[in-house]
């Protein structure tokens, strides 16, 4: 065991081994059992006398800290740690008060309920493991030195190309390569564009009701996020103040109310943001799977003068474990981008990067999203279905024709709802979990991505029965 001893001048060299060796044995740094160093070894590490450490060794061993086995060596004795004091009320150290308004770590999904209705999670057990084993596979066999040391902030070469390829076929998003960069899911693009866009103190306008890490993210940037009403048409372009340096947006599959912004209002926030010098990041987050109709253009095709940055993930799509996604940038932002994609974590892992490229080059990345969208437009029908029938006294269901949650507006306080709702294992989110200011609208959020089409009607059941006994 190599111990780390600090001799400071001044101190008796006896009694600082000591009191550090009796330190490390109480807070088990040093565990029961474990051998330490010969008093020799020891001794010429530290530049002291080996009787000096005889005697530190000999003080130990008489107040029971350590036993000695002949011809084995000296070990710290089983019993011998004491219980870690209680931390000091007053420490030195405080966060900055910015981060008191940013609520706890997620625990959500650590809860394994028996018919989960939350939003924002896809069903896993359809993923292609067999392929995407051969996938990660092949790449540590093969050209190891390109996928296994530091790489591209910028992202992977072929996953660059491969994304680009991608959304200009599905989405009709005009971009080169070199316009994408890789990040850790949505959540770090939106994060970059934020730092090299605002400054302390800009206002950000976002949604509300909208999803709510964004603007926690903003407002732990320095800057200042603005709520800004969503109807029918989608985010009130009227209502967004003049001095907005930047907008957030989910035109496609607005979250949570799941409405599609028209393309009136899509002209009308881009027309805003030419006059007002202001950027729009418009967050495509599950646009993939749309069940009827046709998709309205994203903003970033109805944009000519290089204001939209447009954000996807492949975590609703694939795995959220994979923790990858992506951002679609105009080029005078690309070497800031850059620099701050290096700054913050360098890159996302190269193996998954580069067995990803090769899972959307060999079709299968459009094959599960096809696959997945029959799949969920089944589920999005049961529960449209079913909530339209069963709850029709409480709840009116708003029209949504994509992604994977759906959402009701309710006639009754909503919070309730979900408490008793989950003491019965059905877990659902209130509306007003996504408002600014916490319940301010009342509804329902059914998520349908994680739980299997045969489990929908005997979890609604439930559901059901809460609202009867609520009254």
């Amino acid at each position: 065991m190599d111990i780390h001893i600090d001799l400071k001048a001044g101190r008796g060299l006896r009694d600082e081994i000591y009191r550090q060796l009796r330190a490390a044995i109480l807070e088990e740094r040093l565990r029961p059992g474990e051998a330490l160093p010969p008093t020799r070894e020891l001794a010429q590490r530290l530049s002291v006398s080996r009787n000096t450490v005889s005697a530190a060794y000999d003080r130990l061993g008489a107040e029971g800290f350590l036993t000695t086995k002949t011809g084995a060596g000296t070990f710290v004795r089983r019993g011998s740690a004491r219980p870690s004091p209680p931390s000091p009320s007053g420490m030195a150290l405080n966060p900055v008060p910015v981060w008191d308004e940013v609520p706890e770590l997620p625990r959500r999904f650590a809860v394994h309920p028996a018919y989960d209705f939350r939003a924002g999670a896809p069903d896993v057990t359809h993923f292609p493991f067999d392929t995407w084993r051969r996938l990660v596979t092949e790449q540590l066999r093969g050209s190891r030195a390109e996928v296994l040391t530091y790489g591209d902030p910028r992202g992977h070469a072929g996953l660059r190309e491969a994304i680009a390829r991608q959304i200009g076929l599905s989405r009709d998003i005009r971009a080169r390569p070199e316009d994408v960069l890789v990040t850790n899911g949505s959540q770090q693009a939106i994060d970059l564009a934020a730092r090299v866009l605002l400054q302390p103190g800009d206002r950000v306008a976002v949604e509300d009701p909208g999803y709510p890490p964004p603007r926690h993210l903003f407002t732990t940037l320095g800057a200042r996020p603005v709520p800004v009403p969503v109807d029918e048409e989608g985010l009130r372009v009227d209502a967004i103040p003049d001095d907005c340096r930047l907008v957030y947006v989910s035109p496609s599959h607005q979250f949570p109310l799941g409405t599609a912004m028209s393309l009136a209002r899509r002209l009308e926030l881009i027309a805003w943001a030419d006059r007002r010098d202001a950027a729009i990041v418009e967050d495509d987050y599950d646009s993939e799977f749309r069940y009827t109709g046709r998709p309205l253009e994203p903003l970033h095709s109805l944009d000519t003068t290089g204001r939209v940055l447009y954000v996807g993930s492949f975590s609703k799509v694939l795995l959220p474990a994979l923790r990858l996604g992506f951002l679609v940038a105009p080029p005078n932002l690309h070497k800031a981008l850059g620099k701050a994609r290096s700054l913050t974590d360098w890159h996302a892992p190269t193996v998954e990067q580069a067995a990803l490229a090769r899972f959307m080059e060999e079709g299968g990345f459009t094959r599960h999203v096809r696959k997945m969208r029959r799949e969920y437009q089944a589920r999005h029908e049961t529960v449209s279905r079913i909530v339209r029938r069963d709850f029709a006294d409480h709840l009116t269901l708003v029209p949504s024709t994509a992604g994977l949650h759906l959402t009701a507006r309710s006639r009754v306080p909503s919070r309730p709802i979900v408490q008793a709702a989950r003491r019965t294992g059905v877990w659902l989110y209130s509306l007003g979990d996504f408002t600014a200011k916490r319940d301010a609208l009342a509804g329902l959020v059914f998520g349908f991505g994680a739980i299997p089409l045969g489990k929908i009607e005997p979890g609604l059941a439930r559901l059901r029965d809460v609202f009867d006994v609520q009254g």
